[in-house]
Formats: structure tokens, sequence, C-alpha cells
């Protein structure tokens, strides 16, 4: 193919990928932070005007030492991932530094749709928007709260396929 098709008159390219496809990409190398043997997610907020406002991913608190909580399921409490771990949104949320009320209007992009609890923040600190890629929860009592919450706050959501990858020594991964 010509470079003729890649750039305009001026010389500037026109094959550079589309913002959700960026920022989609942040989400993605963040969930690759995740210690989480079974589920990674990572999340980036976006502002109205294309900027990174935040990351975050699934993980404990940072204070807690990982090496000595679980990261499996269990039916005793105290050996439960899930009361351990802070979700990827939450984070994103947390790790912001500015005025939450900055964070109104903004996009979201998270590899996995949002559960009840982190829609729950999104709506709080007044997201406009979820861009996911997945949601495997769809069916469950947790998926239709979620959307439940979203719909009745105005957020609006859908789904984006990107091929992105990223990886390491020669690994690409998605």
């Amino acid at each position: 193919m010509s470079d003729d098709l890649h750039q305009t008159s001026s010389g500037k390219r026109l094959d550079v990928i589309s913002w959700d496809e960026f920022f989609m990409s942040v989400a993605i190398a963040a969930q690759r932070r995740s210690k989480d043997p079974n589920t990674q997610v990572g999340a980036c907020i976006a502002s109205t005007n294309h900027r990174i406002l935040s990351v975050g991913y699934n993980g404990t608190p940072s204070a807690l030492n990982d090496d000595f909580f679980p990261w499996g399921t269990s039916d005793d409490p105290l050996q439960d991932k899930h009361n351990y771990v802070v979700h990827a949104e939450a984070n994103a949320v947390l790790n912001y530094r500015g005025s939450l009320k900055d964070l109104e209007g903004s996009t979201v992009y998270v590899t996995l749709f949002p559960c009840h609890d982190c829609a729950k923040i999104l709506a709080q600190v007044g997201v406009g928007e979820v861009v996911y890629l997945d949601n495997k929860y769809a069916d469950t009592d947790d998926g239709r709260i979620s959307r439940r919450i979203l719909d009745s706050c105005g957020i609006s959501y859908r789904q984006v396929i990107v091929d992105v990858h990223i990886g390491t020594e020669g690994q690409a991964r998605q």
C-alpha cells in the first residue's frame, strides 16, 4: 500500500488509532498489573477532552502486603480474595488526585463491565459513559443490577472491540 494513502497532503498520518483504542489500550496495560490469578481488570478514566485522568486495576490496597493475603475463593471469609481486593474502577477513582467534580461527564474504559458496587461509585462521581471490553456477568443478578444503576443515572455504556497487543520480550498479548 502506498504511503500516500496513509497521509494527508500536508504529510500528517491518517492511520492513527481511535481514542477508544487508545484509552482501552491503557486499561488493558493496567490489567496486566493485577496479581489476581483468575480475573485481571484494568480501568482508565478519560476526560471529555481526551486526557487521561486516572488509571486503576484490581488488587489489594497498597498498604497491604499481598504476599500474605489470599488470591483464591473460599467459604472461609478470611481466605476469600473478594474480601481484600479493590476493583479496578474503584482504584481508578481513588487514584485520581484532582477534584472529584472533574470526573463529571468523564468516560471510564474498563476491561470488564462494572459490578454493581463499582457502578454505584461511578454514578456517585458523575461518570458519563462506560466503555467496556467484556461483560461475562451480563446474565447474572449483579450484571442486571449494574445496568439498572447505570440506566437510572443516565450513564451510557457500550462495548468496544479493539485489536490491541501489549507484551514484553516479543510476546504479543491482549
